[in-house]
């Protein structure tokens, strides 16, 4: 399998963005992903080429971050957080309750093609735990329940959308997104929740403001 003219030609693109091409690495492997479904030998050394820099180096940064896959993923990636609190607030059971569901295991894919499931760390959302997330996608305050159902309507080819709003797009195109190339979805859903809102709120109803650097400058000199 050789990467496209076009694939080739958008990972040259995003090197040029940079004034260090080799910065551009993490970007150009999620575009691989989006044209190969997972990362490549032919891949690798594609960016390796354009870079100036080893395959073996490629390589390092790819094995090195749990977003680049060496094995095929399905076109919905599942990713339960099992840490601390996603884990006591129900998110072990989830996980379990997907596994039976699904007939696959940990970073595995159905037959089908449709769904790998994963735990994941933590998704910086503990204010909603526990949360799924799909394709990168928060899905908050889930149960076994509602996460088997948004499985369920994954698979049977119908419109999904985050809790937060935004639209479910394949994996494939989430990788393109985080690649560089926007798919215009970006203000489909509020950055931040009602729950993460909270002390923004508690400051601006009391007037709580954050010291002025030239504030915490003065505190410095007076403790020395």
């Amino acid at each position: 399998m050789t990467l496209s003219t076009e694939t080739y030609a958008e990972l040259r693109e995003i090197a040029a963005r940079y004034p260090e091409p080799r910065s551009g690495l993490l970007p150009m492997l999620h575009l691989v992903q989006s044209a190969e479904g997972r990362i490549t030998p032919e891949g690798i050394e594609a960016c390796a080429e354009l870079l100036g820099v080893t395959a073996a180096e490629v390589s390092g940064v790819a094995t090195f971050y749990t977003m680049y896959k060496r094995r095929p993923v399905g076109d919905y990636h599942v990713g339960v957080c099992t840490n601390t609190l996603c884990a006591v607030m129900g998110g072990d059971a989830i996980f379990e309750r997907l596994k039976d569901h699904l007939g696959v295991g940990n970073d595995e894919t159905t037959e089908d093609g449709k769904i790998t499931l994963e735990h994941v760390e933590c998704n910086a959302a503990c204010d909603y735990a526990p949360v799924v997330m799909v394709n990168w996608e928060f899905m908050d305050n889930m149960t076994p329940e509602t996460a088997m159902q948004i499985i369920d309507d994954l698979r049977a080819g119908k419109e999904v959308h985050s809790t937060r709003g935004p639209r479910i797009v394949t994996w494939r195109e989430a990788e393109r997104v985080l690649a560089g190339f926007p798919d215009g979805l970006a203000d489909d859903g509020p950055a931040a929740g009602p729950a993460s809102l909270v002390g923004l709120g508690l400051a601006r109803e009391r007037g709580w403001t954050a010291p002025s650097s030239d504030e915490g400058g003065e505190q410095k000199g007076q403790n020395q």
